[in-house]
């Protein structure tokens, strides 16, 4: 039976990496594909995940709770049924209400082919408190139904402050499993370990989950229900449940165009002016260099990191927030 692992987490907290992690120092000789929802119409994750020599099934512009619920469906009995995997990582946009994305793996897996083995949210300590109170819809669901909490960038945090995510985390979920040691201390087998402990609190958070969508449908029948979307939640706007394009938007390109390094550490210091281009959450993205070499990049408020990786096909990047004014963005990015 194929072991589904969700790994999600809010705008930059390190999805891809612990994903990196995990395939390299835990799950390396093992049959592994990967599902990305990334949120906006440029997929990036993918092309940060191509040296891990992973399958990769990549679907862009939707939440799997909403739009692509369809979509989401197929995809994974396609792979299930075309690779016969061991394990399936799920990697969920980090806009996505963690619940939505268990509910509809419960949907797809009812065949007995696969289980869901383990939902794991990384949590990013240094940012927690201002995402929870900017964004808490989104940010406090994906601790809430998480079996493990991982904590990242604590190894620059003062003592007091790891304990004040810490803090912020059990107020919303008392019974997972926390990781608060910095990444590079560990091996990824015994984080792999210590998410499959959890198996136990995943399989309660499973129950909750869909006892609480059968109630949204038994309480809201009568409503009408939209087509594009799939989660089953009815009536959202009279009881505050958002989808993630009512309340974050995307812009992205792809480009040709060959950049300096300087260039863009220059473009990532200016995404912290909000007035000129809104509240911008996360930025990546991967282009061309003068010299041939490529440049890979990740920006979350505050920080920003810019790195030689691998050649793709073409260069492209992705913004991610609140309010953004895309023709200064485009200006921004393109512009001499």
């Amino acid at each position: 039976m194929t072991k589904i692992d969700i790994v999600s987490g809010f705008l930059g907290a390190g999805k891809t990496t612990l994903i990196k992690k995990l395939l390299q120092e835990a799950l390396s000789g093992t049959k592994v594909v990967l599902i990305e929802n990334e949120f906006g119409q440029i997929g990036i994750d993918s092309g940060f995940l191509k040296e891990s020599g992973i399958e990769i099934k990549e679907m862009n512009s939707g939440c799997i709770c909403c739009s692509l619920v369809g979509d989401f469906g197929t995809s994974l009995q396609e792979v299930l049924k075309t690779y016969e995997p061991e394990r399936i990582l799920i990697e969920p946009s980090g806009v996505g209400k963690l619940s939505d994305v268990m509910r509809a793996v419960e949907n797809v897996k009812s065949d007995g082919q696969a289980h869901l083995n383990s939902a794991v949210v990384v949590v990013d300590a240094s940012k927690c408190k201002m995402y929870s109170k900017n964004f808490g819809e989104f940010f406090i669901n994906q601790i809430e139904y998480a079996g493990t909490v991982i904590l990242s960038r604590t190894g620059s945090m003062k003592q007091e402050k790891i304990e004040e995510a810490v803090a912020l985390v059990r107020q919303h979920n008392e019974k997972a499993a926390v990781i608060t040691t910095p990444w590079e201390e560990l091996d990824g087998e015994k984080i792999l370990e210590t998410i499959e402990g959890a198996s136990d609190l995943e399989a309660e958070l499973m129950a909750e989950v869909m006892s609480h969508h059968g109630e949204e449908h038994e309480h809201h029948h009568h409503h009408d229900h939209g087509a594009e979307c799939g989660c089953g939640c009815h009536d959202h706007d009279h009881h505050g449940h958002h989808h993630a394009d009512e309340v974050f938007t995307s812009w992205g390109m792809e480009t040709a165009a060959v950049y300096e390094k300087s260039r863009i550490e220059d473009i990532l210091e200016e995404l912290d002016r909000e007035k000129e281009y809104g509240i911008v959450l996360r930025a990546k993205g991967m282009v061309p260099a003068a010299d041939g070499s490529w440049i890979h990049f990740d920006y979350v408020p505050g920080e920003a990191e810019v790195r030689t990786g691998a050649a793709d096909v073409t260069g492209k990047f992705c913004v991610i927030g609140s309010g953004l004014r895309e023709e200064a963005l485009k200006e921004l990015f393109l512009g001499k």
